[in-house]
């Protein structure tokens, strides 16, 4: 019993060790794309801004999900800035994807709507 309790202990360093390894990478600098999306306020009550850092080319679209997957908005999106009314929208957590014109997410992100 004490062998099988040793070696899950080891595992478990080692996953910890891997995690920390990779993540370190990450705080450098490697491999990582700026953010593009900027949103606000958060949490949002009537309407949410969601601002572009650089100009997008055409067919990227903006899709908000709500917590359990429904797609409850989508727009093309045009110009620097894309403003959402929360009218009709729930009190909850909400994951919003910014996607290029193959489908590709560049970027997601999440926010909350309180009424």
């Amino acid at each position: 019993m004490k062998k099988i309790y040793t070696i899950l202990l080891l595992l478990s360093l080692v996953t910890i060790y891997s995690f920390t390894y990779q993540n370190s990478f990450d705080r450098v600098g490697v491999d990582i794309q700026p953010k593009i999306v900027n949103f606000y306020p958060n949490p949002a009550s009537s309407f949410i801004n969601f601002e572009y850092s650089k100009t997008l080319e055409k067919g990227y679209s903006l899709q908000i999900y709500n917590f359990i997957g429904r797609k409850v908005y989508e727009a093309q999106v045009s110009g620097n800035k894309t403003t959402v009314t929360l009218d009709g929208y729930f009190r909850g957590i909400y994951i919003f994807q910014l996607r290029d014109k193959s489908g590709k997410i560049i970027e997601s992100g999440k926010f909350q709507v309180v009424n």
